[in-house]
């Protein structure tokens, strides 16, 4: 009797068996639960694809001439050069409260997107991403932005940001875009922000010297956008947005690209005339001011949807190159 007591519970902890059979349902288990290699690369493929479509929605190329004004606000901000800290977290800041806005014009506009041939292959008319994460996407990314700004920045720049963000995301999108062909006018005003937040970033304050570069870009975005409709009217007249070409014709919009440019080369020398830089930006603005008006009376003259596109795009040029010339000279000097 006690032999067996002894031996029994001793055979059932060390039987071979027993434990063989464990063991092997245990690896076949394991076995089950890992992913095959290439189970591993599509999940991978997949998450990589998903972070491509959130990152379409915040319209890159966009955001990159926004934040590159922004910057050079910081850097005419001061004689010297501004604080890495500063120019570091302002630039991340907004460029992400940036990135927020357009995915939030991404988000209402979806629909006209989808009948647009220029925009239906976003990531919300092409069916990738949905109303909801688009939503939280933008929140959780310009709510971090705002936070970065008001934590590492300052205060007014913050402010200033998210009033950008309302106007563009808001005001444009929501209420003058659908209502009025001077959407684009009114809804500049938004999109003329990004040097004033640069200087705003490194000052503390708003001066006269970043209004004026407020209103170089204010009066820019008119004959910018509205060459970029006139190729594209269809698109926007069976979109049922009132876009200057499509509420007023092709011949009217060609003259107040005209009329918007020349205020512009007007507007591009107040830099000189107020002694915020020298000579060297004189003739860089003169001479891109003049490439400019060529391209736009051209335009009105003889169109084609060809010079259209080629006038928007060096309409881009021009902004960047003229930001740069002020840069320069502001070191030059």
């Amino acid at each position: 009797m006690r032999a067996h007591g002894l031996e029994g519970p001793r055979s059932r902890c060390i039987d071979p068996k027993h434990l063989f059979a464990d063991g092997k349902i245990d690896v076949a288990r394991d076995a089950t639960r890992r992913p095959h290699p290439t189970q591993r690369l599509t999940t991978l493929a997949l998450a990589e694809t998903r972070l491509k479509h959130f990152l379409a929605l915040t319209k890159p190329r966009v955001v990159s001439l926004i934040v590159f004004c922004a910057v050079i606000g910081m850097f005419l901000a001061t004689p010297e050069l501004p604080p890495a800290r500063i120019v570091l977290f302002a630039t991340i800041g907004i460029a992400l409260v940036a990135g927020a806005a357009a995915a939030i014009n991404c988000l209402v506009e979806q629909k006209v997107d989808a009948l647009m041939a220029r925009t239906r292959r976003r990531p919300l008319p092409s069916g990738e991403l949905t109303s909801l994460p688009t939503l939280a996407f933008a929140g959780i990314v310009g709510g971090l932005g705002l936070v970065l700004l008001y934590r590492y920045v300052n205060e007014l720049t913050m402010w200033l940001t998210l009033a950008t963000f309302v106007g563009y995301a808001v005001v444009y999108t929501v209420l003058l875009k659908p209502a009025t062909p001077q959407n684009i006018v009114i809804g500049g005003a938004s999109g003329a922000m990004p040097p004033v937040l640069g200087w705003a970033a490194v000052t503390g304050e708003v001066g006269p010297e970043p209004l004026i570069l407020f209103l170089i870009i204010f009066i820019w975005t008119p004959p910018h956008f509205w060459s970029l409709a006139l190729y594209r009217a269809k698109d926007y007249a069976n979109a049922g947005l009132p876009m200057l070409p499509v509420t007023h014709g092709r011949r009217y919009t060609q003259l107040q690209i005209v009329l918007y440019t020349c205020a512009l080369v007007a507007v591009s020398l107040l830099p000189y005339a107020i002694r915020m830089s020298g000579a060297l930006y004189l003739a860089a603005a003169a001479a891109l001011g003049v490439v400019f008006l060529a391209y736009t009376v051209r335009l009105y003259r003889a169109y084609s949807d060809p010079l259209a596109r080629a006038t928007f795009k060096y309409s881009i040029y021009y902004l960047a190159a003229l930001f740069s010339a002020l840069l320069v000279d502001h070191y030059w000097r």
